[in-house]
C-alpha cells in the first residue's frame, strides 16, 4: 500500500472512526482514502473549510472521548498549532499526522524533515508537548497509528506521527494482521450526558495565574513521565561503532546501506534511530555511543535534530552533521563519504 493510505486503515483498525482534515500535498492520500472507507465503517470524514476549523473539530471530538484523527503537510500543521495548543492545555487526546514538505514557507511538495523543531519543542504557544512518533517505513506507519492512539489515551495529550513526503507517497507490503489492536480505555473524563455525575467541563483557560501555574505544574509532571517511560529506538551495529550516525525516519535507511558500505571497508560505524523524537531517547543515545569516538547526525535539514544530539552528549563526542534541504535526499554514497571523512579524523590523518 502507499503509505498514506496504510495510515489511514490502521486508524480504522485501531478503533478510530472520526477524521476532520483539508487536503495538501504530500499527504492527500489520506484523506481521499478514508472519505472512502469511513462510510463503509460507520464513521464520520469531514473536510473542513480550513486546517484551523479542522483542528478545533478535533478538539471537540475529543472532549466526547472518541479517537480522532487529523493529518496535514508542513504549512497545514503550523495553521493547526493554536489548536493543538489548546488540545494539549486542555488534556484532550488525539492523533496528528506530518507528511512533511519542503519549506520554510510554501516551500515545495518534495520530502523534507524540516519540521523537527515545530513538532518536539512544542510549535505553538505555551509550555507544552506532544508525544512525536518517527516511522521509517510504511509498515512502521501503519503499526505506529495504533501506538499514537495509545499513547494519546494513556496520558491525555496529542500524539503525532512525522514522516516525510516519501514514506506517505512510496508502497510497500503492510501486514495489518500484525498490528497490535487497541484497548480502547474508559473516558470518565469525557463529556457527555451521563447521569450521576457532574459535569465534565474541558478548557486551557484559567485566568487566575496562581492556578495556571498549579496547571502548568501538572503538565510538566506529565511530560516528565512520559520522558521516563515511552522513549524508543533502533540500533544497527552500534556495540563496537567507531562512528554512530544518528538518523530518523527514512534517512536512517539510508544511513544503515551508508554504514554497511563502510563496514566493507573496515570502518566500525553504526546506526542509531531515535523512534520517538520526543521524548528524545537520551539514554538509548548515550549507551549506544559507548565506544564511539565520533558521531554524525543527518537530516533533510539544515540541521534540527543535531540540537538535541548535541545537547543529550554534552560535548563528550564531537558532533558533525550532514544535511539536504528543500526536498533533496542524501545518498547512501554521501553518507559514507562523511563516515569516512570522521573515521580519518579520529586517526589524526588529514
Amino acid at each position: 500500500m502507499k503509505g498514506n493510505e496504510a495510515i489511514g486503515e490502521a486508524a480504522i483498525a485501531a478503533g478510530c472512526r472520526y477524521f476532520f482534515g483539508y487536503p495538501i500535498t504530500p499527504q492527500s492520500e489520506l484523506p481521499e482514502y478514508l472519505a472512502r472507507r469511513f462510510p463503509e465503517v460507520g464513521g464520520v470524514y469531514l473536510q473542513a473549510e480550513s486546517e484551523v476549523a479542522a483542528i478545533n473539530m478535533v478538539y471537540g471530538a475529543a472532549a466526547t472521548g472518541a479517537r480522532v484523527l487529523t493529518s496535514s503537510s508542513s504549512p497545514g500543521i503550523s495553521l493547526k498549532q493554536e489548536g493543538i495548543s489548546y488540545a494539549a492545555g486542555s488534556e484532550l487526546p488525539c492523533l496528528i499526522v506530518n507528511i512533511m514538505r519542503g519549506g520554510p514557507g510554501l516551500g515545495g511538495i518534495q520530502p523534507a524533515q524540516s519540521d523537527y523543531f515545530q513538532a518536539t519543542k512544542g510549535g505553538g504557544h505555551g509550555d507544552y508537548k506532544v508525544i512525536v512518533l518517527a516511522p521509517a517505513s510504511v509498515q512502521e506507519l501503519a503499526d505506529m497509528v495504533g501506538t499514537g492512539f495509545d499513547l494519546a489515551d494513556k496520558y491525555r495529550n496529542p500524539a503525532m506521527i512525522l514522516g516525510d513526503g516519501f514514506l506517505g507517497q512510496m508502497m510497500e507490503p503492510v501486514d495489518f494482521a500484525g498490528i497490535k489492536k487497541s484497548k480502547i480505555v474508559e473516558k470518565t473524563w469525557a463529556v457527555g450526558c451521563k447521569k450521576g455525575r457532574e459535569r465534565n467541563v474541558h478548557t486551557s483557560l484559567y485566568l487566575d495565574p496562581e492556578e495556571l501555574e498549579k496547571h502548568n505544574i501538572k503538565l510538566a509532571q506529565k511530560y516528565e513521565l512520559i520522558a521516563e517511560n515511552e522513549t524508543m529506538a533502533q540500533e544497527y551495529l552500534t556495540e563496537d561503532a567507531e562512528i554512530v550516525v544518528v538518523a530518523y525516519g527514512l534517512v536512517a535507511r539510508i544511513c544503515k546501506a551508508a554504514v554497511e558500505k563502510a563496514r566493507s571497508e573496515g570502518i566500525r560505524a553504526g546506526v542509531f534511530r531515535p523512534i520517538t523524537l520526543w521524548p528524545f531517547p537520551q539514554k538509548e543515545l548515550r549507551k549506544a555511543v559507548a565506544a564511539a569516538r565520533g558521531v554524525l547526525a543527518v537530516e533533510m535539514s539544515m540541521g534540527q535534530m543535531v540540537e538535541d544530539v548535541r545537547l543529550c552528549l554534552e560535548g563528550r563526542l564531537p558532533v558533525r552533521f550532514y544535511g539536504r534541504a528543500g526536498g533533496m535526499a542524501p545518498t547512501t554514497q554521501a553518507v559514507y563519504e562523511e563516515i569516512k571523512k570522521i573515521s580519518l579524523e579520529c586517526k589524526g590523518v588529514e
